[in-house]
C-alpha cells in the first residue's frame, strides 16, 4: 500500500476514494452503535416497567389470596362446632393453624372468641400460648372490630360465588416483619348452625412479606435477587417498589434484555468495523480481493452442502462421509458408537405452537447435545426431529449407557419456548462398530432398529442393538395375527383394576381399568406389549370398546366415585364414538358421572372436528375427561388452562425420581399448583415408596395410585380389597 499511495495517482485515490469510504464506514458504524444503544436502553426500560407491574399485581392480589385460603377452613360447620367446644385444641391446631402454614405458607394463625379473647395461637411453625396474640393485638383488633361491625350491619358487599364470607385485611408491621393480616369469621357452610351476626368466632391469618413469600415470588415469577428492605437502599442497578401502607420496599435486580444484547453485539460491531477496514485494504489490491472472494464463496458452498441450516450441525451427507472415514481408520483395539436420537411427539409442538416454535426447540435441543459431547465427537441433524451422535472411541458400553442416560435426562428438562414451558422426551438407539457391523449402511440401520425398540419400550429410553431385534419383526407379525384371533374369539382378554386412593385420607375412591391379554403360549401380557400393535393395525377401536363395556359391567356394582378407562386418539376420531359410549352406559347401567375417560395430550391437541365433537358430547353427558401421563412426550404447563379436562394424571417418570439429586419435585409441584389454580384434580401414578406418598400429599396432590398402595387386581381380588377398605373406614 505504501507503493500504491506514493504514486501521484495513488495519492489522489487515497483522498478521493479510500479516505471518504473509510470516513463513511466509521460514521455508519458510530450511528449504528448509537442506534443499538438507544434500542437496548428502550428495551431495558420496557422490561423493568413490566417487572414493576408484575410485582405490584402480585402484592395487590395477596390480601385476596390469603382471605381465599382462610375460607377453605372458616366456612365449615365442623370449625364452628370445634371452636365453640372446649378441649378441641388438637383439632383447631390441625385444621386452623399448622395446616394453614404447611399448605398455604401462612406464618401465623389465631382464633378469637366473641369477646375477641384469643383461644388459639400459632406462629413461626409452632403452637404458642394464647398470650402470644398480644404481639399482634394492636394491628389485628381494629380489623376484627371492623369485621364485626360489617357483620352486624348485614353488609354483603364483595360476597359472590368465589368469596363466601366477609373479610377485612390490611398491610402492617408484625413482630418486626412487614405482613398481611386478614380476619375472617368462622361460619356455617350449611346454614344449619345458628350464629348471631357480629358474635362469630374470628380466624386471623398472618403472612410475612419478608419470609418465604420472597422465595415464592422469585421462583414463580422469575424475579432475580429479590429482597425486602425497610429502606430504599438500592445498589448496582437494582430497582425498588414500595409496599402499600409504607411498610418497606421490595428490591430486585431487573432483567435487562437490551443491555445483554448490547454486550453480546459489541464484539460483533467491532468485528464488522475491522472487517470493513480489511475490505477497504483488499479493495486497493483488486486481484487479491477477487481471489479471496472466490475462495470464500467456495468454502461457503461446501459448508452449506454439508451442514444443516437451522442448527448449524453436520447434515446426513456429512454423516456418511465421517462414518466412512471412521470405519476405514478403525484400529484393532478401537471402537465407536452410533447413536440415533428421535424426539418423542415433536410433531405436536409444531401442530400446537407453530413451526417457528418447533425450530426454536430444535436449536435448543441441538445446543444441549453439544454440551453433553466432546469436541472429538460429532453431533448431526439427519432431518426433522432426528439427530445422530458419532461417539468416537468410548471406553466401554457403560460409557455409552451413561451418555444415553444424560441425553434422556436433558431432553426431559423443560424447554422454554415462546413463553411456554414445554416437556418432551427423546428415544435413543445405539449400534457399535465393529461389533455390530463394519458397513456404514448396516451400522446406521441397526442403530435405527435399536431406536425403534427404545420407542416401543415406552419412549424416553435407550437401547443397544441386539441381533435378536432383527427377529422381532417376524415375532411382531405373529403377535399381530394372535391378537386378531384373540379379539375374534373374545376369551383371552381380561380387565384388571388398579385401585386409586385419596391422598389425604387414604380412602379407596376409584379404579383404573387395565386390559391384560392371557396369551395361550406367552402367558399374561401387559398393555404395552400389544396396545401399540393394536393402534398401528386398526384393532384399537374394537379392543377399546370391549374394555369399556367389560369395565362398566363389572364396576357398576362397586360404590366407587370413579371408574377410569383409557381411550385412544383413533377412537375419538370415530364420529360415532360418543354415541357408542352412551349406548354402553345405558346397557350396563353405569352412571355417566362415575365414568372418567383418560386421553393423552396429543389427543386433546388433535384439531380434527370429530375429536372435538366427541369430547364436547361426552362432557355434556357428565363424563369426566382426564389428561393421562402428563409430562411424557410433548407437554406444556402454559396450555393446561386451555384444555377442557377435569383431571391431570402425573406420569410415573416424574414420581420415580423423588428424593434423588436430579429429582422432579419442583416440576410436580408446579403441575399441582397450576392444576389447583385451574380447578383441576390431580392423580399421581407410580407411587412406590412412602416418601413419594408423603411428599405428594404434602404438596396437595388429590389422588394416588401405584404398587405401594395396590397392584392391578382381578375383579374378585378388587372386590375383596373394597370390602376390606370399607370395613377399615367404617
Amino acid at each position: 500500500m505504501r507503493n500504491l499511495f506514493s504514486e501521484p495517482s495513488g495519492t489522489r485515490f487515497f483522498f478521493k476514494a479510500f479516505l471518504p469510504i473509510l470516513a463513511t464506514t466509521l460514521l455508519v458504524a458510530a450511528l449504528t452503535a448509537l442506534l443499538l444503544y438507544w434500542i437496548a436502553r428502550s428495551a431495558d426500560e420496557v422490561a423493568i416497567d413490566r417487572q414493576h407491574r408484575l410485582v405490584e399485581m402480585v402484592l395487590s392480589r395477596l390480601q385476596t389470596r390469603i382471605a381465599h385460603d382462610q375460607e377453605s377452613v372458616t366456612v365449615w360447620d365442623d370449625a364452628v362446632q370445634s371452636v365453640r367446644s372446649p378441649g378441641n385444641g388438637e383439632w383447631i391446631d390441625s385444621n386452623l393453624g399448622s395446616w394453614m402454614a404447611s399448605y398455604f405458607g401462612h406464618d401465623g394463625a389465631y382464633v378469637l372468641d366473641v369477646q375477641n379473647t384469643p383461644i388459639y395461637a400459632f406462629s413461626d411453625g409452632e403452637t404458642l400460648p394464647v398470650s402470644a396474640f398480644e404481639v399482634l393485638a394492636s394491628e389485628a383488633l381494629p380489623l376484627v372490630n371492623r369485621l364485626r361491625e360489617r357483620l352486624r350491619s348485614g353488609d354483603t358487599e364483595g360476597i359472590n360465588d368465589r368469596i363466601l364470607s366477609l373479610g377485612v385485611s390490611g398491610l402492617t408491621k408484625v413482630a418486626g416483619h412487614p405482613a398481611v393480616v386478614s380476619a375472617k369469621p368462622i361460619i356455617s357452610d350449611t346454614g344449619d348452625i345458628e350464629q348471631k351476626p357480629g358474635e362469630e368466632y374470628v380466624h386471623v391469618a398472618v403472612r410475612y412479606l419478608d419470609g418465604n413469600f420472597v422465595e415464592e415470588l422469585q421462583q414463580d415469577y422469575l424475579v432475580s435477587e429479590l429482597r425486602f428492605s425497610w429502606r430504599e437502599d438500592t445498589t448496582n442497578g437494582e430497582v425498588a417498589i414500595p409496599v402499600p401502607s409504607g411498610t418497606g420496599f421490595f428490591i430486585w435486580q431487573p432483567y435487562r434484555p437490551g443491555a445483554t444484547v448490547l454486550a453480546q453485539s459489541a464484539p460483533v460491531l467491532l468485528a464488522c468495523l475491522a472487517g470493513a477496514v480489511i475490505v477497504l485494504a483488499l479493495f486497493v489490491r483488486a486481484l487479491r480481493t477477487r481471489s479471496i472472494r472466490l475462495k470464500l464463496s467456495e468454502e461457503a458452498l461446501i459448508h452449506l452442502a454439508h451442514h444443516d441450516l437451522l442448527t448449524g450441525l453436520p447434515n446426513r451427507r456429512q454423516v456418511e462421509i465421517e462414518l466412512d472415514r471412521s470405519l476405514k481408520g478403525l484400529g484393532d483395539d478401537e471402537q465407536f458408537a452410533v447413536l440415533y436420537l428421535d424426539l418423542d411427539r415433536f410433531k405436536e409442538v409444531n401442530d400446537t405452537l407453530g413451526h417457528p416454535s418447533g425450530d426454536e426447540l430444535l436449536r435448543e435441543f441441538a445446543d444441549r447435545l453439544r454440551r453433553h459431547t466432546s469436541e472429538s465427537d460429532m453431533v448431526a441433524r439427519l432431518g426433522g426431529d432426528e439427530f445422530l451422535i458419532l461417539l468416537r472411541n468410548p471406553m466401554s458400553d457403560e460409557d455409552v449407557s451413561e451418555l444415553c442416560r444424560q441425553l434422556v435426562e436433558t431432553a426431559r428438562r423443560p424447554f422454554l419456548i415462546s413463553g411456554a414451558r414445554v416437556f418432551l422426551g427423546v428415544s435413543v438407539g445405539v449400534a457399535m462398530a465393529p461389533r455390530d457391523s463394519l458397513s456404514r449402511v448396516e451400522l446406521t440401520r441397526r442403530a435405527d432398529v435399536a431406536l425403534y425398540h427404545a420407542k416401543r419400550s415406552g419412549r424416553s429410553a435407550f437401547a443397544f442393538f441386539d441381533f435378536k431385534m432383527d427377529t422381532d419383526q417376524a415375532l411382531r407379525r405373529e403377535l399381530e395375527r394372535d391378537l386378531r384371533t384373540a379379539l375374534e374369539r373374545g376369551n383371552q382378554m381380561k380387565v384388571h383394576y388398579q385401585p386409586i386412593f385419596s391422598a389425604q385420607h387414604s380412602k379407596l375412591v376409584g379404579a383404573e381399568a387395565l386390559v391384560r391379554w392371557s396369551h395361550p403360549e406367552k402367558g399374561m401380557l401387559r398393555p404395552d406389549a400389544f396396545i401399540p400393535l393394536a393402534e398401528e393395525n386398526g384393532m384399537i377401536e374394537q379392543l377399546g370398546e370391549w374394555v369399556l363395556k367389560e369395565a362398566c359391567q363389572t364396576a357398576v356394582a362397586w360404590p366407587l366415585e370413579t371408574l377410569a378407562v383409557n381411550v385412544s386418539a383413533l377412537q375419538l376420531q370415530n364420529p360415532g364414538f360418543a354415541t357408542r359410549v352412551a349406548s354402553i352406559l345405558l346397557e350396563t347401567g353405569m352412571h355417566p358421572d362415575r365414568l372418567e375417560l383418560e386421553v393423552t395430550e396429543s389427543t386433546l391437541s388433535d384439531r380434527r372436528q370429530e375429536c372435538e365433537n366427541n369430547l364436547i358430547t361426552l362432557r355434556a353427558m357428565g363424563i369426566k375427561i382426564a389428561l393421562d401421563d402428563f409430562g411424557t412426550g410433548f407437554s406444556s404447563l402454559g396450555r393446561l388452562q386451555e384444555m377442557v379436562v377435569d383431571k391431570i394424571k402425573i406420569d410415573r417418570s416424574f414420581v420415580n425420581g423423588f428424593g434423588t439429586e436430579n429429582g422432579d419435585e419442583a416440576i410436580v409441584q408446579a403441575i399441582v399448583d397450576l392444576a389447583r389454580t385451574s380447578g383441576l384434580k390431580t392423580t399421581a401414578e407410580g407411587v412406590e415408596t412412602q416418601f413419594q406418598r408423603d411428599y405428594l400429599n404434602s404438596i396437595g396432590c388429590d389422588e394416588l395410585q401405584g404398587y405401594l398402595l395396590a397392584a392391578p387386581l382381578a375383579p374378585d381380588e378388587f372386590q375383596l380389597l373394597w370390602q376390606t377398605e370399607t370395613r377399615k373406614h367404617a
